[in-house]
């Protein structure tokens, strides 16, 4: 009996093992869903303030990790702000004093535009593989999908967060849920994926919800209006002469 109870143990834990995709596929197939080789936004940025919500209006290009441009359109006070992201690099141009500053240092951990996004989560790379390294911990539903829950922890100092805790849908494999942790094990920020749409070949969050929670207030929305991928974008978007254009 005991020999029996033993092989009837074996196949459950062999069922189960066959029913738990390998982690390193999950990252693989969250990047092949959140990345792409270029890709090209419009959104808004809903602020939700103590004293009330305003929106900020953008239009970015990306290509790859390491290439960024974003400019904003409205309201008026931040029209024609512009943002270059090269590697490890990242200017500002401001129209008002018609002049670029680099962002750097301690400079990286501000407010973008009061909301709860820092210059610093603009510098973070997509690409989860390279930098964490990740354990299911187990699973749950979110937004009535079957998740699974993924630990990640860094595998670099190069980041912005030392360790971070994904929900991530079973079947689109997209993440719905994330939570960011400092090295000490502090929550730093939430956010929440939906609008889940199916976009050229990939499923994508088009509404992103960001919560610092180090500061009061409802989060900060991104809203994409308008997403498109592997587009042919200009070299000279991705340059600092483009910020004075």
């Amino acid at each position: 009996m005991k020999r029996k109870n033993l092989f009837l143990l074996g196949l459950l834990v062999t069922a189960i093992q066959a029913q738990t995709p390998d982690v390193q596929e999950i990252i693989d197939k969250i990047d092949a869903n959140m990345t792409a080789t270029t890709s090209i936004f419009e959104s808004r940025m809903v602020i939700h303030g103590r004293r009330g919500s305003r929106t900020v209006e953008s239009k970015s290009w990306s290509q790859g990790e390491d290439k960024s441009f974003t400019e904003y359109l409205a309201p008026a006070r931040e029209k024609g702000i512009k943002m270059l992201k090269l590697e490890d690099h990242l200017w500002m141009y401001s129209p008002s004093t018609d002049r670029t500053i680099q962002i750097s240092g301690h400079m990286l951990r501000q407010s973008v535009m009061g909301s709860d996004l820092s210059y610093e989560d603009m510098m973070e790379k997509s690409r989860l593989k390279k930098d964490y390294g990740a354990t299911i911990i187990g699973s749950e539903i979110v937004d009535d999908r079957n998740c699974w829950i993924l630990e990640l922890i860094a595998n670099t100092s190069d980041v912005a967060y030392h360790g971070r805790k994904v929900w991530v849908d079973k079947e689109r494999f997209v993440p719905l849920r994330e939570e960011l942790f400092a090295k000490s094990g502090k929550l730093l920020k939430k956010t929440e994926m939906s609008d889940i749409t199916y976009i050229q070949g990939r499923w994508f969050p088009k509404t992103i919800l960001f919560k610092d929670m180090l500061k009061k207030g409802e989060g900060t929305e991104f809203l994409m209006d308008q997403v498109t991928f592997d587009a042919d974008i200009p070299d000279y978007i991705f340059s600092k002469a483009a910020l004075r254009r």
